[in-house]
């Protein structure tokens, strides 16, 4: 409880001084300004995160965390529960989506067994085991609130001991079947959106078995009825382990000063639960991509983040994370390396910033008329 609250109460505010610093650079570039869009946009939040204008990224990783959870027993899944332990193991012998994606990336993978239902004898697994599983929450609590704080001070703990060995770029990933589930629950409970709001096919359900997901979850909820203004009581109650521990990598990070990436819907849930117990955390978070998820973007609405990339992606893993950190060190070098017009002793009194309020966002593209369109894909 002591890290926790030393952690919460310890985050602060973006470096405004930085951050007006690294526009005037951004904008004094050999370029029109505001012409690298988002790359620009990493590159100024970096700066005040780090206070640094010129960043560089020593070393980056995904964390994943790996938990089952009790209501798999309800039919919410269309996995084999042991799936979890396996899948990790192979993660952790890089043979795993995120694993080769992190390896293209130049980055690495670390999977903590944070409360698998089974004993893991590998190596390659960091045992911050709680316990084997979260209870069933169609019928009660997901785990105690000690648990959850626990839980949360391991994903503190993780993050602070890879800090500690040079990594200033994470990035968040998890492994557990039926934490689609669970995550639903958690933003069902926080933002009081319906199941049809929050609740998706995950890794494959029928249309019947979606139907039965979202009455569990609409049982779990009116079973456990968490209270929305206690962020510790709905991870507690309708919550996992794999969740309560990336809220802590959120809230870790954060207080650390160093950026960390969110990955698809599991991941943007931690997120957003590390966002209700103290919102500035929000400024040290990156999306990578858009996960076809429907919880997701009603969380990106929440919480007025945008994601860089549309790939159509719903592995889960973290698999975004490396994607996003080709982007993050992208705009690192253009910060760092690119000319400006001073270095050219080119006279720029004839440009304009061309960043206007009539341009559309990434999301108003996607809303265009795509009416003209055919699908390509046969079969």
């Amino acid at each position: 409880m002591d890290l926790y609250k030393k952690t919460v109460e310890g985050i602060k505010p973006l470096y405004k001084e930085s951050i007006k610093l690294a526009k005037e650079r951004q904008d004094f570039l050999a370029k029109p300004v505001g012409s690298l869009g988002k790359l620009e946009d990493i590159s100024v939040q970096l700066a005040g995160i780090t206070g640094n204008i010129n960043n560089t990224i020593n070393k980056k990783c995904t964390i994943v965390m790996a938990a089952d959870n009790g209501v798999f027993e309800e039919g919410v899944a269309s996995t084999p529960q042991e799936v979890t332990a396996i899948q990790s193991i192979n993660m952790a012998k890089g043979r795993s989506g995120v694993s080769v994606l992190a390896k293209q990336a130049g980055a690495d993978v670390f999977v903590v067994d944070i409360g698998i239902k089974a004993n893991i004898d590998y190596a390659g697994i960091i045992d911050k085991k709680i316990r084997k599983g979260t209870n069933n929450i169609a019928k009660e609590n997901a785990m105690t609130r000690e648990e959850a704080i626990q839980a949360i001070e391991i994903g503190i703990e993780t993050i602070t001991d890879l800090a500690n060995k040079g990594y200033n770029l994470f990035g968040t990933g998890e492994m557990g079947i039926g934490n689609t589930s669970t995550s639903s629950a958690v933003l069902m409970a926080f933002s009081k959106c319906t199941s049809d709001e929050a609740v998706g096919k995950g890794a494959g359900l029928t249309d019947e078995g979606l139907l039965l997901k979202k009455r569990t979850i609409e049982k779990a909820i009116k079973i456990n009825n968490p209270d929305c203004n206690d962020p510790i009581d709905v991870i507690s109650k309708v919550g996992g382990f794999d969740i309560a521990g990336l809220v802590g990598c959120y809230l870790g990070a954060a207080y650390l000063r160093v950026p960390i990436v969110i990955d698809g819907v599991i991941s943007a849930t931690a997120a957003y639960a590390a966002y209700q117990i103290n919102n500035t955390v929000k400024d040290y978070m990156i999306c990578s991509h858009c996960s076809t998820e429907r919880a997701y973007l009603y969380i990106m609405k929440e919480m007025k983040l945008e994601p860089m990339l549309l790939m159509d992606m719903r592995l889960g893993e973290g698999s975004g994370c490396p994607l996003a950190f080709h982007i993050v060190e992208s705009a690192c070098a253009v910060m760092n390396n690119m000319a400006t017009f001073g270095d050219l002793e080119v006279d720029d009194d004839y440009m304009i910033d061309i960043r206007t309020d009539t341009e559309l966002t990434a999301a108003e593209v996607r809303r265009v008329d795509d009416d003209y369109t055919i699908d390509i894909r046969e079969g």
